[in-house]
């Protein structure tokens, strides 16, 4: 294969030095995300939150928080991907625009939101938690990729204080912190790593 998304998929790299000069235009870094949320979720309810660090006090303080991990301070930005679990609450929303754009007759839109206002605000918070999780993790890599093919690097970080990361942004008790990215101008080349036989981890039926 040599299309240009199998090329980025190649070329993205967890990196974890960057260039602390460098910076990323707030416009730029909302392009990527715009170009991001084309994701697939469940039942399109898009339950993704994004806070955009750049301030230097704050990423500093974000270091502590997060295993004083050197890319935080260093990156351009960091963006924290958040879960609003929640997500229900904008389905009519949602489903009408999809109606005013064309996607979907009324009559279909109306059955859905019927839908899901009838099944999500009844499920626990840990199913909608993992629901959350779930759909984090599809755009969180879309935004990966998509930063590579606009010219940057980054590297994805789990391992962070989610407690008291939501205490220090003053995070609402229905959003939960599920995903940092370090974004900005890499100074180093990643570490290559291996993979798994695909016939080891591969079973058809």
């Amino acid at each position: 294969m040599t299309n240009s998304v199998y090329k980025v998929m190649q070329e993205r790299k967890s990196v974890r030095k960057y260039d602390p000069v460098f910076k990323i235009s707030a416009d730029e870094l909302r392009s990527i995300l715009l170009e991001a949320t084309s994701a697939p979720s469940s039942s399109n309810l898009q339950p993704w939150r994004f806070l955009v660090i750049q301030d230097e006090a704050k990423k500093k303080d974000l270091r502590k928080i997060a295993n004083n991990q050197e890319q935080i301070e260093t990156a351009s930005a960091v963006i924290a991907v958040l879960g609003d679990i929640k997500m229900y609450e904008k389905t009519e929303e949602i489903y009408m625009k999809n109606v005013a754009e064309g996607h979907m007759e009324h009559e279909r839109a109306s059955l859905l939101i019927q839908n899901a206002q009838n099944l999500y605000p009844q499920l626990p918070e840990e199913i909608l938690t993992n629901i959350a999780t779930f759909d984090a993790g599809l755009i969180s890599m879309q935004i990966m990729l998509l930063a590579k093919e606009h010219g940057y690097d980054t590297v994805p970080m789990g391992g962070f204080d989610k407690v008291k990361f939501a205490e220090y942004f003053n995070l609402e008790e229905n959003v939960k912190p599920m995903l940092l990215i370090s974004i900005g101008k890499g100074t180093a080349p990643a570490y290559g790593s291996s993979r798994l036989d695909i016939d080891d981890i591969t079973t058809f039926i």
